[in-house]
């Protein structure tokens, strides 16, 4: 019986080679090996003949039945594999397909489970192998938005000649070591041989030229003109002396010069580093979306992560010549991000930072990497910390103490500001953020960093320390520096001083000794150093949201939530810092809350700005201080009561409610109370496609998800113990 079926297997199997092979243009072939007799191996071939090859190992046959059953079940499963993956990749597009997904032209290799697509890339992908988290499209969507705007300011600037030139470090100063693979893709031959340009050694003077440079050289009187004689060394040739050049002459040597200067070079194309890159699929989407791109960087310290990138880059590449010239401007990396940036300083135009986790150990590398003007990205999902759920660890990562408050998510995206601003002064670099973002589960920031020592030391400046109180939802900001514009006391000119922060004069304190709030008396808490600049360029966000809303569903698969969320970023006050929500203030105080309209409008009527925040919806961001807010909420409590109990209480909103109110609420409804988005009837804050749209687990590298790690199963570990209890 198991002869019989063997026999029908590799009959079968071979009918099936031969009519594959018909085909010309078929990626798939399916051949046999008669080496083991328990041993089916299926091998890929493609027109540039890579090769993907996978080993299904049959178990012994326990019994005839059993052997029968498993070879007929195998019998079937490999004879049609290719048509079982291609229905893999329309169920997979089907059920898989929040977004709108180009479908994919060509099945998955065998010993791969599905094909991913997303945009214009796709991926393949084997169990958890290799990490790859589909709520993050939303991520890479915006990216290639932001890309594409840093190259249109990219290139209006060197146009208008505001670009600023990259200086890197040449000679002994230049720490690119000569055997890089990468930096020959990055800079032109010229600058290589520049950067990596030695002192040359001065040649050794021969015998005669010795005995001239002895005390014994003669001079005489030598008749360099009629009547004009010169004292110099007997035998030396005359040098004539060259008249200044006159003014006339000076002018048109600078006219030509400058017709010289006119003359620019075209701008080089950009280069991109994606320093945790797992699939390869952002790089992927970046080579085959965006165009002027020199090389990208697919950097991952996972072996198996590079690997991956290399079979998708194989698998992108077979759809056509065209695609497999955009590519191959990927260029595989399989080591630390953080010796990559530093080995590479100031030669990316654009540096991704995408980890599973806090960036905070890759900052101090990351800042090195871009060129001047350069756009870096910084992803963090460690929200938890930066939330304020685990502040001591917020402290260590980040040096900055992070408040549970509820504008917490907002203070997530300033954290890691103030993270990257540190860490680029200590390299005499700062940043200039373009857009920052709080997205499901993690931030997302946009900066641009250059290179200024004077800038530096204002940098103090954009930082704050936030005093929250214990008791209500009022807080108060404390910058760290200030800048102080003073004139010369003889000269006249004005210049910039660096000063500390001052102390607000109306500070009190409680009888504990606490800061005290001048709302409901309670203590404060201080947290930070956030950032406390703007965090947005409208300019910038305006820009990218006019090309999103132009684009197709193909080119954005996210764009319905890309377009709400820059939408909301759009109309943030850009000189507010943080915001308060509605409902929390109306916890407070006990009460009915008022509409978010209605209490809009009253601090548009008390002359204050307003506006929405994009992480909350019921949030509010206001110039207005927290005791003006504090009135309203008091004016509309006297329409709606609370209880006379808790107005008898000792509660910050006891305390709050026994104060009169001194500004009088107006509750007439003004047209800057609703946004822009509201007015056009258009959606803010979707909703998420799907249920558990949140992080994944952590990538097995190719391991099973039983098999343990040795560093898990280390003395006075969760699982060693478990070990323990159980023998």
């Amino acid at each position: 019986m198991y002869a019989r079926t063997r026999n029908a297997l590799l009959l079968l199997l071979g009918r099936r080679r031969r009519r594959f092979e018909k085909k010309k243009n078929n990626f798939f072939q399916l051949t046999t090996t008669t080496t083991d007799e328990k041993a089916l191996f299926l091998t890929t071939t493609s027109r540039e003949n890579e090769r993907f090859a996978i080993c299904d190992l049959l178990p012994p046959p326990t019994s005839r039945r059993n052997t029968c059953a498993s070879l007929a079940e195998e019998t079937r499963t490999r004879t049609t594999v290719s048509a079982m993956k291609e229905d893999k990749c329309r169920e997979t597009e089907r059920n898989d397909g929040v977004f709108p997904t180009k479908r994919p032209t060509l099945p998955p290799p065998p010993g791969f489970d599905e094909v991913v697509v997303e945009g214009q890339g796709k991926v393949l992908q084997r169990e958890n192998e290799v990490f790859y988290n589909r709520p993050q499209v939303v991520n890479r969507d915006l990216s290639l938005a932001m890309i594409r705007e840093f190259q249109k300011r990219r290139k209006e600037e060197y146009e208008n000649e505001t670009y600023q030139k990259t200086r890197r470090g040449k000679g002994m100063y230049n720490k690119v070591p000569k055997e890089s693979k990468i930096i020959e893709y990055l800079v032109s031959e010229e600058e290589r041989e520049r950067m990596f340009a030695s002192k040359k050694e001065v040649p050794k003077k021969s015998e005669n030229d010795a005995k001239k440079d002895d005390g014994t050289k003669q001079k005489e009187w030598i008749e360099v003109k009629p009547g004009t004689f010169r004292w110099q060394v007997a035998g030396e040739e005359v040098k004539e002396t060259i008249p200044k050049p006159t003014k006339v002459e000076e002018k048109k040597k600078e006219e030509e010069e400058i017709e010289i200067k006119t003359e620019k070079t075209p701008l080089e194309p950009i280069t991109i580093l994606e320093g945790m890159c797992a699939t390869g699929l952002r790089a992927i989407r970046y080579a085959r979306e965006l165009d002027d791109v020199k090389c990208i960087v697919a950097n991952d310290l996972d072996p198996t992560a590079a690997l991956a990138v290399e079979n998708n880059k194989r698998y992108n590449a077979l759809e056509s010549e065209e695609v497999k010239a955009r590519v191959d401007k990927i260029v595989t990396n399989c080591g630390d991000v953080r010796v990559v940036a530093l080995q590479h300083e100031k030669c990316f135009d654009v540096v991704d930072l995408d980890p599973y986790g806090t960036p905070s150990q890759q900052l101090e590398s990351a800042v090195l990497a871009p060129v001047e003007g350069g756009l870096l990205c910084v992803t963090a999902t460690d929200m938890s910390v930066l939330c304020g759920n685990n502040g001591e660890v917020g402290w260590t990562k980040y040096a900055s103490y992070p408040l549970k408050a509820k504008y917490c998510h907002e203070q997530s995206t300033r954290i890691l500001l103030a993270a990257i601003q540190s860490a680029a002064v200590k390299n005499r670099r700062y940043i200039v953020p373009v857009l920052s973002t709080q997205i499901d589960f993690y931030a997302r920031v946009y900066v641009r960093v250059y290179s200024s020592a004077v800038n530096c030391k204002s940098a103090a400046s954009n930082l704050s320390y936030v005093f929250q109180c214990v008791g209500c939802d009022s807080f108060e900001l404390q910058p760290l520096g200030r800048l102080e514009e003073k004139s010369h006391e003889r000269t006249g000119k004005t210049y910039t001083r660096f000063m500390p922060g001052k102390l607000s004069a109306t500070v009190e304190h409680n009888e504990h000794g606490d800061r005290k709030c001048h709302n409901c008396g309670w203590g404060m808490n201080v947290g930070g150093p956030i950032w406390s600049a703007p965090v947005h360029d409208k300019q910038w966000v305006e820009s990218v949201l006019k090309d999103v809303k132009e684009s197709s569903d193909e080119r954005y698969p996210g764009k319905e939530k890309v377009r709400a969320l820059l939408t909301n970023c759009s109309e943030e006050l850009s000189d507010s810092p943080l915001h308060y929500c509605l409902h929390s203030m109306a916890g407070t105080l006990k009460i009915t809350p008022p509409t978010l309209a209605l209490f809009r409008s009253a601090i548009i009527n008390a002359g204050y700005k307003v506006s929405g925040v994009h992480c909350n919806q019921l949030a509010v961001k206001t110039n207005a201080p927290s005791n003006v807010l504090w009135d309203i909420m008091k004016c509309w409590e006297k329409e709606h009561p609370a209880q006379e109990d808790f107005k008898n209480s000792k509660s910050p909103g006891a305390s709050i409610l026994k104060k009169e109110p001194i500004v009088q609420a107006k509750w007439t409804r003004v047209h800057g109370a609703f946004s822009k988005a509201q007015m056009a009837g258009e959606t803010r804050f979707p909703t998420n496609p799907e249920e558990n749209w949140g992080p994944k687990n952590r990538a097995t590298g190719g391991r099973s998800n039983k098999r343990e790690i040795a560093s898990c199963t280390a003395p006075n570990t969760k699982n060693h113990r478990k070990q323990a209890k159980k023998k």
